[in-house]
C-alpha cells in the first residue's frame, strides 16, 4: 500500500515561454520531512507554488491523499489540508502577532482546537506570546519566520510546504528555528516538504531528499546516503576530498562573505 501523503507525476510548470520545472516527480509520505536541495533558479519554489495552486502546471498531476489537487485553487488546497510558508514569510505587517495567528485558522470552527493549537505554538516559539499584541510588522525576521511557521500551524495541516526558512537568518537562529520545524513534525506527525539552499540544515533534519538541477529531479535518496555522495558532499556541502592513495577525508571548504 503507497503512504504517499503527496505525489507528484511528471509536473510540468512554466513563466511565460520560460520552462521552470520540467518533468518532476516526487513523493512525500505520511509523516515524513521531505526536502528538495538545488541552486537559486533550480526551480524549488515553483514546487511549492505548484502544489498550492499559485501557479498552474502546464503538465502532469499532483495528489493530495490521493485526490486530484491539480491547478485547484489555493484556497480549496488549503481546505484541504496544505499549508504554504513562503519564502520572504510574507505575514500581514499591519496585524498585530495574534490576528496573524488567528488568521491562519480562518477555515476552522473548532474553537476547541485552535485554542490549543494557539497554546502549541506560543510553546514551540514563546517570544510570540510575549509579542502577541504587537504589530507583525515590528518583529525581527527570524521572529517573522517564527510567525510565519505558527500561522501554517494554526490552520491544522496534514501537509506543511516550507520554503527557505532559514533565509536571511543567522546561523543561531537557523539552527533553532530547524529544531523546532524537527519537534513539530515528531510530536505532531506533521508531514513537511521543505525547499531550502542550506542543504547541510536540510539533510540533517529531513528523511528523504531530491536534487533539482534546471528544473529537473536529477537524484533522490534518503538524507543519510545523500550526506556520503560525493557530488553532495563537493557542491552542497561545501567540503571537498583531500587525503592520498586513496584515503577518504574530507574537508570544509572556504567559502566567500
Amino acid at each position: 500500500m503507497n503512504d504517499a501523503i503527496l505525489e507528484l507525476l511528471n509536473v510540468e510548470s512554466a513563466y511565460g515561454p520560460i520552462k521552470a520545472i520540467r518533468g518532476v516527480s516526487l513523493e512525500v509520505r505520511e509523516g515524513q520531512i521531505a526536502t528538495v536541495l538545488g541552486a537559486n533558479g533550480a526551480g524549488k519554489t515553483t514546487i511549492l507554488k505548484t502544489i498550492s495552486g499559485i501557479i498552474d502546471p502546464r503538465k502532469g498531476s499532483i495528489r493530495l491523499h490521493g485526490e486530484d489537487i491539480t491547478a485547484r485553487d489555493p484556497a480549496w488546497i488549503v481546505r484541504r489540508g496544505v499549508s504554504h510558508v513562503p519564502e520572504g514569510r510574507e505575514v500581514f505587517p499591519l496585524l498585530s502577532v495574534r490576528d496573524n495567528l488567528m488568521m491562519g485558522a480562518y477555515t476552522r470552527a473548532d474553537r476547541d482546537g485552535v485554542a490549543r493549537d494557539l497554546e502549541s505554538v506560543f510553546d514551540y516559539f514563546p517570544i510570540l506570546r510575549e509579542r502577541a499584541a504587537q504589530d507583525a510588522g515590528l518583529l525581527s525576521g527570524g521572529q517573522q519566520q517564527m510567525l510565519a511557521i505558527s500561522r501554517a500551524i494554526m490552520a491544522a495541516p496534514r501537509l506543511i510546504l516550507l520554503d527557505e526558512p532559514s533565509l536571511g537568518l543567522s546561523p543561531k537562529l537557523t539552527r533553532e528555528i530547524f529544531e523546532i520545524v524537527v519537534r513539530i513534525n515528531r510530536e505532531r506527525g506533521t508531514t513537511m516538504l521543505l525547499v531550502e539552499q542550506n542543504a547541510n540544515m536540510a539533510l540533517e533534519a529531513a528523511d528523504y531528499g531530491y536534487v533539482l538541477e534546471n528544473g529537473r529531479i536529477v537524484m533522490e535518496d534518503t538524507c543519510a546516503a545523500l550526506r556520503e555522495k560525493e557530488d553532495i558532499r563537493e557542491f552542497y556541502l561545501g567540503m571537498r576530498e583531500t587525503g592520498a592513495r586513496g584515503e577518504r577525508r574530507w574537508k570544509k571548504k572556504k567559502t566567500w562573505r
